[in-house]
């Protein structure tokens, strides 16, 4: 890979992290204000037409995008992805941006640790250090036996399980299906399931707010758009520590949109947490194919 296209890359990274933080920020908003399950359901709406035409547009079919021999799996996975949008959405509006995502940010630990059981990968010494380290940083977020630990906290590190174990699974399926077959997958299975629950939970929505569920969609469908060609243009391992920035654009909007506060510990211990997953990424960089 070309020292320009890394580039292009981590650009390209970046402007994701924000879009993502942009649409987070609109869900807290719309969830604020309407159920959780119809907003994704719409969110998802535009996301299955979005998987579908770019899965077409890469398979020939949407037959063929479909094609796959590990459709239990697939479903599985879409369906985890649905199920963690509704938990993190629910965390942005009992937890706020800030606290939720200075949580959350503790998925690559998870998809370090999960690696050896779900795909039987080996890691070193290094990273477990490195995982533990992670951990104590969730430690000092939640701060445990303090009146400042909240239940809600539950829900961007359920959260946070969930989408590691999505990623895993997404590892996994693509050792006998394509990107595009995935990826089509995701949308479909999710849009259907959340079809069959947000259905039930419609509700009116204002003409603003439904300006507002529309720039949402769009922030969905860009925000997807640039991490493909994000990892078209780059090695995921050499973009993937940018991700992190959404945490960051995330907090600044939390804390100029909607009024949140930053304490002390949640910056200290999403700092470590920060820390300690880009360390477990570059050790897994360099560790390929040994174990690091």
């Amino acid at each position: 890979m070309q020292t320009a296209n890394t580039r292009l890359g981590i650009g390209l990274m970046i402007a994701t992290t924000f879009v993502f933080a942009v649409q987070d920020g609109l869900s807290r908003h719309l969830a604020g204000n309407y159920n959780v399950w119809m907003i994704v359901m719409i969110r998802y709406w535009f996301f299955a037409a979005f998987v579908i035409a770019v899965a077409r547009g890469r398979t020939g079919s949407i037959r063929r995008a479909a094609a796959t021999v590990q459709p239990i799996l697939q479903a599985f996975r879409g369906l985890l992805l649905a199920g963690e949008i509704c938990i993190m959405v629910l965390g942005f509006v009992a937890l706020g941006l800030v606290e939720s995502h200075a949580i959350f940010a503790c998925y690559p630990l998870l998809v370090a640790a999960l690696s050896g059981p779900v795909l039987g990968e080996g890691v070193g010494w290094r990273r477990w250090v490195a995982i533990g380290v992670g951990f104590v940083g969730v430690l000092v977020i939640l701060q445990p036996g303090i009146t400042v630990f909240a239940p809600a906290a539950v829900l961007p590190l359920a959260a946070a399980c969930m989408f590691a174990l999505y990623g895993l699974l997404t590892r996994y399926v693509a050792r006998a299906d394509t990107t595009a077959t995935s990826f089509f997958w995701t949308g479909v299975s999710g849009a259907v399931a959340m079809t069959l629950v947000g259905v039930w939970f419609w509700e009116p929505m204002t003409a603003p707010d439904w300006g507002w569920m529309a720039a949402l969609c769009v922030t969905g469908v860009t925000g997807h758009w640039l991490l493909i060609r994000c990892y078209e243009v780059a090695e995921a391992s050499a973009v993937q520590p940018f991700a992190y920035l959404q945490l960051v654009f995330a907090s600044v909007i939390g804390l100029t949109v909607f009024g949140e506060a930053l304490q002390t510990h949640v910056a200290i211990g999403a700092a470590i947490v920060v820390a300690a997953g880009v360390f477990t990424l570059i050790r897994a960089r360099r560790s390929q194919p040994v174990v690091g």
